[in-house]
């Protein structure tokens, strides 16, 4: 819908032009995005393929819902890196004229929905995931029957959904995605905010961020408590427990990268949408949070790849022999034995076998 005010629709060239007064100390090169998004992509790929592969192992069990989850949020983090990166090339490739080859700021607008919809969508993922285990460690019976895969793929849906409209508000409420002051990326307005819908994209999102990251933190902690008072009370079910553990290392470690990889960029953007920041001030520490942000999407991945049970657990061992336990694994091993051979000698000496020997031999 056209604007009939006598207002001249703003062209990504005045933006430009507005946002000129940014002077980044360093540039990346279009080789180093290039790598950048080489490495983000293999990454998230190689993650993919073992998650998949788990996910066919796990099928009929109660870490199928858990392994969907993590596909989907790596899936996401591959298309995210994959889109992202593929414009961010083609503008360092452009020499960032914007003016040329985005005059009617639909590139800008792609560029804009994909950052906040690869940005949200693996926090809610997250939070979702942290959920879900806090239920299946708490509730295992309810875990078990109410919570089915159709639901599990039903949460998702919702929460990419959500996204995506989150991703398209300024869109629905006729509201462009800016050029920012770098030229490089995309995103709400962030340079001489004048009205209220401004600052409500940026403190929503930011918001929304925040909010994800606190019912992860909150979740996973409930989690890890009722995990080692479990531990401690008693010695059954090892093998289930096993499994819980490694779900929660793993929930703690995709935590841990998105709590250091975006909580700076997500109080940046809060602090710009309350005034708090001005744009002289903000530019470069918003490009360098944004730059610390796109690196959950390389790191995620890698949760996955190395916290696994059966790496852990070679990582456990070669740690143990570097350090020289080995030799008390050895004496251990040679006490266990000892006390089996002591075991046998106990049972052959007993009187029901001397008389099963007796038989047998009559």
């Amino acid at each position: 819908m056209s604007t009939n005010n006598s207002k001249q629709p703003v062209s990504p060239a005045a933006g430009l032009l507005s946002n000129t007064t940014c002077q980044m100390e360093e540039e990346l090169s279009i080789s180093f995005s290039i790598t950048f998004m080489t490495v983000g992509i293999l990454s998230n790929s190689l993650a993919i393929a073992i998650l998949m592969k788990a996910y066919q192992r796990f099928r009929q069990k109660y870490k199928s819902s858990f392994l969907l989850l993590a596909s989907a949020l790596v899936i996401t983090d591959f298309f995210g890196h994959l889109i992202n990166g593929a414009i961010a090339v083609f503008v360092y490739a452009s020499d960032k004229d914007w003016i040329h080859f985005d005059k009617s700021n639909v590139l800008c607008s792609i560029f804009g929905i994909c950052m906040v919809f690869s940005g949200l969508c693996p926090l809610f993922l997250g939070s979702v995931m942290a959920i879900e285990r806090c239920i299946g460690v708490t509730q295992p019976i309810f875990h078990s029957t109410k919570i089915t895969s159709k639901h599990v793929k039903m949460m998702l849906s919702g929460v990419c959904f959500f996204a995506v409209f989150v991703a398209l508000l300024p869109i629905l409420g006729h509201r462009d995605y800016k050029i920012q002051a770098s030229k490089t990326w995309c995103f709400y307005n962030t340079d001489h905010i004048k009205d209220w819908e401004d600052r409500f994209y940026l403190l929503l999102f930011s918001f929304l961020g925040l909010l994800a990251l606190g019912i992860s933190f909150f979740c996973n902690a409930i989690t890890g408590i009722s995990l080692l008072r479990v531990k401690f009370k008693s010695q059954q079910h090892r093998q289930g427990r096993s499994h819980h553990f490694e779900m929660v290392i793993q929930l703690l470690g995709i935590m841990c990268v998105s709590c250091v990889c975006w909580s700076p960029f997500l109080v940046t953007m809060a602090s710009i949408g309350m005034n708090r920041q001005d744009f002289m001030g903000a530019c470069e520490r918003t490009l360098f949070t944004l730059r610390m942000a796109t690196w959950n999407q390389i790191l995620d991945p890698w949760v996955y790849i190395l916290l696994r049970k059966a790496v852990l657990k070679s990582l456990y061992t070669f740690t143990r022999r570097c350090c020289g336990v080995h030799i008390i694994s050895l004496h251990v091993w040679e006490l266990s034995s000892i006390k089996n051979s002591l075991k046998v000698a106990a049972i052959s000496e007993s009187p029901v076998t001397e008389k099963v020997t007796q038989q047998t031999s009559t």
